[in-house]
């Protein structure tokens, strides 16, 4: 659905995008990350064709962004981080006029308002200008007008952004469900979210790729050791210097006992799962146990790792 090569963007002095390759495919939800300032935004809008690239090339469909930007606009829906609303117009004017500048009219037009109210619960708000309405209801009416075509490529910047959580899990369920049909780029700093809403995420750092994979490829393919979280019963010295003692153990800490557990963080240097040996030194010892767990690798802790400054 959509082939990014060789991209590059200059702004001067300055490589803003610096040759990325990539694909999406149809029935894909793609998350597109990175930190403030690695080209994402840019990336972004010349997909969107608000800018030509330096060099490279973007297919959409099979249609290159340069020779046929208006026939690629057509297939694209694009929220963007900072939503363009109309402050003195009402959610169902706005939607119309959107609706029309899409090439919408009669009854399509009336079913796609209709399903947009439905789907981005802006039913009751219809009516309501939207520059009354909370950040939260002008964030739905920014998917809502970034859908209302039904496009092939759906393309949101910071989705979640001002949504309280119970507004995430259903924007959540409307990106996943949109996905199986269509396809989805996700861009967003709620990282828990890419990985609970992404089936590939792409990393970019300095305008170029640093990782791409699944959630789970991309955590278990960065963990430098394991991390295990345990409750002890015991003399806070003892578990502490015994645990240290385990093969593969890199560092323990541990809090100050409370009805006498303590709660136990246990660090190791290799990707081999020590549970077990842990377990066993602790029968061993004589201590109670009443919780031990191995720790997963977050996304949080993988993109920190792969754009921190210096790295």
């Amino acid at each position: 659905m959509l082939e990014v090569r060789g991209l590059n963007k200059k702004f001067g002095q300055v490589h803003a995008v610096n040759n990325l390759n990539f694909e999406i495919h149809k029935g894909e939800v793609f998350g597109f990350l990175g930190p403030n300032g690695a080209g994402k935004s840019t990336t972004m809008r010349i997909i969107t064709c608000f800018i030509p690239p330096t060099s490279g090339s973007v297919r959409v469909d099979g249609l290159d962004t340069s020779a046929h930007d208006l026939a690629v606009r057509r297939k694209i829906g694009y929220l963007p981080e900072s939503t363009p609303l109309y402050s003195d117009m009402t959610v169902r004017e706005y939607l119309a006029f959107v609706g029309r500048v899409r090439n919408l009219r009669g009854g399509k037009l009336k079913s796609r308002m209709d399903e947009m109210f439905s789907v981005c619960a802006l039913t009751k708000m219809a009516n309501r200008q939207i520059g009354k309405l909370s950040k939260g209801y002008r964030q739905r009416v920014g998917l809502a007008q970034a859908m209302i075509h039904d496009p092939d490529l759906l393309i949101l910047d910071e989705p979640m952004s001002g949504l309280d959580p119970n507004q995430i899990i259903e924007i959540r369920r409307l990106i996943k469900k949109m996905g199986v049909e269509k396809t989805v780029i996700y861009c967003s700093h709620i990282l828990s979210e890419v990985s609970a809403t992404c089936d590939r995420i792409l990393i970019i750092k300095d305008g170029g790729i640093v990782a791409t994979g699944t959630p789970d490829e991309l955590t278990e393919g960065h963990k430098s050791g394991s991390r295990y979280t345990l409750r002890v019963k015991g003399d806070g010295q003892s578990v502490e210097a015994g645990l240290n003692s385990v093969g593969g153990v890199s560092g323990v800490s541990i809090d100050d006992a409370r009805d006498g557990w303590h709660s136990v963080q246990v660090r190791t240097d290799t990707k081999e799962d020590i549970g077990e040996s842990l377990f066993r030194h602790i029968v061993e010892k004589g201590w109670s146990l009443s919780e031990l767990r191995r720790d997963q690798t977050s996304l949080e802790e993988v993109f920190t790792q792969l754009t921190r400054s210096g790295q």
